[in-house]
């Protein structure tokens, strides 16, 4: 159980902070050393230039590309938004290609939609083309965000 302080820190921490974009990833230095095909000194040399260019930053047993190492890769923070209606008899296939679908995150939803992915905004045209040719989707709308509010 948190103390009324402790409480207090977190929403304030919440109020205060930055809704960020980050990607992480849960590896042994060695495991990934290992995958690249360099020491494990190699790999420190080179993750240290990224945390120093604060494009990633890392921690026991995690890496985590920043927003400005996405920014780097060329990955859209402002994301598009694709709403999905589908056929009732078809959603559990709808739903399983959407999973393989190179997007950022997926969702059921409920009201007068059945389905909301959220894509970086330069894949939002493949995306599209791709769900045209999935089997039970009914309908899309698609929404760019311009720049977060909060």
């Amino acid at each position: 159980m948190l103390t009324r302080r402790s409480m207090q820190l977190l929403q304030m921490l919440y109020e205060k902070g930055k809704a960020t974009n980050t990607y992480s990833l849960h590896v042994k230095q060695s495991d990934l050393a290992k995958h690249l095909g360099i020491s494990r000194q190699a790999l420190n040399i080179h993750l240290r230039k990224l945390r120093n260019l604060n494009y990633i930053r890392t921690g026991r047993g995690f890496i985590d590309v920043t927003e400005t190492g996405l920014n780097v890769l060329g990955i859209s923070l402002n994301p598009a938004f694709v709403f999905i209606k589908v056929s009732p008899h078809k959603r559990d296939e709808v739903y399983k290609k959407i999973k393989g679908l190179v997007i950022q995150r997926s969702f059921r939803i409920a009201g007068d939609v059945d389905a909301l992915i959220i894509v970086e905004r330069a894949k939002l045209d493949r995306i599209l083309r791709k769900l045209s040719c999935i089997e039970g989707v009914k309908d899309t709308k698609s929404y760019v965000a311009i720049e977060p509010i909060k």
